[in-house]
């Protein structure tokens, strides 16, 4: 059985664990700090989701077959209750998750997603990182010269380029699957949260100019998650977490430890 890459922090067992997922093309080393500050209060496992990071990859890349992969990571780890938090598609995630496996979740974080369908609208990264011929590209520098031609944000370069490193050959290579993300891409991303209710403690946390979680979107969310609570983190678009992590951690620890 595949078992999701994970790094885990703080000793506390007497706390409930919080399973932290990060979103597309993103792994848990971009939760070092956050992960770091909340194990001195629990246990925090920051995890990659499949084909990212360093959990194993694979051809199947739904919704489905990653809430599974939780369920499964709780069972070998032997834990009973988790606190879920996710980013975006581990957002996704997790929501999906509560509501199939209602009983392993104590509380429920989703930062800046809702439950409903979203566009396609990662073709431009994706485009991006498929011009990209690593074979020819010997140093990080030209492959963000490369990324530049199609992206003009440097901060989501930035990001992307976390994912590169070194082989054992001296080649440069992605942490993730960019094939099965790129072939499977309307398959985890373009799907709304399949019906169901998590009746638990719920945080929907939205970047306050991030477009992902709308005015109107707080009526689906109380359909599906009735307990939930939606707030506003100031001067942060999509990422959040990195944007304003200060209130972030702040609006986290206020929700958990209460």
């Amino acid at each position: 059985m595949n078992i999701l890459h994970s790094k885990i922090y703080g000793q506390n067992q007497s706390e409930t664990p919080l399973l932290v997922f990060h979103g597309l093309f993103g792994m848990l080393d971009n939760w070092g700090s956050f992960g770091r500050e909340f194990g001195e209060l629990m246990p925090v496992h920051l995890i990659d989701l499949r084909n990212h990071g360093k959990s194993f990859h694979s051809e199947e890349m739904s919704v489905e077959a990653m809430v599974g992969d939780i369920k499964a990571y709780i069972e070998y780890h032997g834990l009973e209750k988790v606190n879920l938090l996710g980013h975006s598609l581990g957002g996704k995630v997790v929501m999906q998750f509560s509501i199939v496996y209602p009983e392993s979740v104590a509380k429920l974080i989703v930062a800046d997603i809702a439950p409903k369908a979203y566009p396609p609208h990662h073709q431009g990264v994706l485009k991006a990182l498929n011009s990209i011929d690593l074979v020819n590209m010997s140093s990080r520098k030209d492959v963000e010269i490369q990324l530049s031609k199609y992206i003009p944000e440097p901060d989501i370069i930035q990001f992307l380029l976390k994912n590169l490193y070194w082989t054992e050959d001296k080649k440069l290579s992605w942490r993730f699957n960019l094939d099965v993300l790129t072939r499977k891409y309307e398959t985890y991303i373009t799907s709304a949260i399949k019906f169901g209710i998590y009746q638990g403690e719920t945080l929907f946390l939205a970047g306050d100019r991030s477009h992902y979680i709308l005015p109107q979107d707080s009526f689906l969310i109380r359909q599906q998650f009735p307990h939930a609570e939606i707030k506003k983190i100031i001067n942060a678009g999509h990422w959040l977490h990195a944007e304003n992590p200060k209130d972030f951690k702040a609006a986290v620890k206020e929700f958990l430890i209460h």
